[in-house]
C-alpha cells in the first residue's frame, strides 16, 4: 500500500503593506494573520512535512497575478514537493510558476471556466504537474447530480470559484470525473463547510470524490487532529491529508501525526 501523504498547507495574501503574509480563518472568512510565508515554508521542510502547498488566496478573486517572486523564496527553503495554486489561467502562467520553483499547480476557478487548460498543461508539462483545486459546499436541493447523506439529509456539493464566492452550479462529483479524463494529476477537495472549524473532514464529500476517480485525492479542511487524519484515510480513502491551524498553532506536530497513523497501521513515511 503506499504511503499516506501529510501536507501543511500556508494561505497566503497581501497585507495592509502590500506584504506577503500567511492567514487562517473559518469558512473561508474571517481572515487572521499568521505569520511570515517563507518562514513558515522553511519550518515545515525541517518538520518532515511530505509535501507542501502554497495558495494565494485572493489571486484569482483581485484578477491579479501569483506572487511569484514570494513562491522563488519560498521554493528555495523547501526540498520536497511544492505546490502553488491562485491566479493561475494560462498555459504561460503555469509554465512561470513552474519556473519560480513549483512543483505543481492548483487550479480551481481558471479550470472550471476553461477546462482545455486542463489538457494544455497535461499534455505541455505532464499530469503529474496538474492539481485540480475543488472549493466545495453543501447544497441540499435537487440541482446536482450525485447526492451523499449528510446528518440525516440529502445534499450534493457544488464547485465554487474566486476562493469560494461565486457558485457555479456545477457538481463536484462531476467535475472531478471530467477533470480526470482531461488529465489532472491529482485533486485537491476543499470543503467550505468545514474549513478552519478543526471538527473533522467533510468525510461525505471526500468520499464521494475517492469513489468515483482514480486519481489521487488530497482531502483538505476541517483537521482538528490525527484522528481526523486517520478517518479520512481510512473511511474516505484519501491518498493525502492537508492541515493547516493544527500545525501553525504548534497544537499537533507533524510527527505526532504520523506517530499515531502509524500506531494504528496507516502507512506513512517516518
Amino acid at each position: 500500500m503506499l504511503t499516506k501523504r501529510i501536507i501543511p498547507c500556508i494561505d497566503v495574501d497581501l497585507d495592509e503593506d502590500g506584504n506577503p503574509a500567511v492567514y487562517t480563518g473559518v469558512n473561508f472568512e474571517d481572515l487572521k494573520y499568521t505569520g511570515d510565508p517563507v518562514e513558515m515554508a522553511k519550518l515545515y521542510n525541517e518538520a518532515g512535512a511530505d509535501e507542501f502547498v502554497f495558495l494565494d488566496i485572493t489571486a484569482s478573486a483581485d484578477g491579479r497575478e501569483t506572487m511569484l517572486d514570494t513562491v522563488s523564496k519560498v521554493a528555495d527553503e523547501v526540498f520536497i514537493p511544492l505546490t502553488v495554486g491562485g491566479g493561475i489561467r494560462t498555459r504561460d502562467d503555469i509554465k512561470e510558476t513552474l519556473r519560480a520553483g513549483a512543483d505543481k499547480v492548483s487550479i480551481n476557478t481558471a479550470a472550471l471556466e476553461n477546462p482545455s487548460l486542463i489538457e494544455e498543461g497535461a499534455r505541455s508539462f505532464g499530469s503529474q504537474c496538474i492539481v485540480i483545486s475543488v472549493d466545495a459546499r453543501r447544497r441540499y436541493d435537487e440541482e446536482g447530480e450525485y447526492y451523499a447523506e449528510v446528518d440525516g439529509e440529502s445534499c450534493w456539493f457544488e464547485c465554487t470559484i474566486k476562493g469560494g464566492r461565486e457558485g457555479t452550479g456545477v457538481d463536484v462529483v462531476e467535475w472531478s470525473r471530467e477533470a480526470e479524463s482531461l488529465g489532472a494529476g491529482e485533486l485537491f477537495i476543499n470543503s467550505i463547510d468545514t474549513d478552519g472549524t478543526k471538527d473533522g473532514y467533510d468525510i461525505p464529500l471526500t468520499k464521494a470524490v475517492c469513489d468515483n476517480v482514480s486519481t489521487p485525492v488530497i482531502a483538505s479542511s476541517g483537521c482538528g487532529g490525527p484522528e481526523d487524519m486517520y478517518e479520512v484515510f481510512t473511511e474516505a480513502g484519501a491518498d493525502a491529508g492537508l492541515a493547516a491551524s493544527i500545525f501553525h498553532f504548534d497544537e499537533y506536530s507533524i510527527r505526532d501525526v504520523k506517530e499515531y497513523l502509524d500506531d494504528h497501521d496507516v502507512p506513512v513515511r517516518l
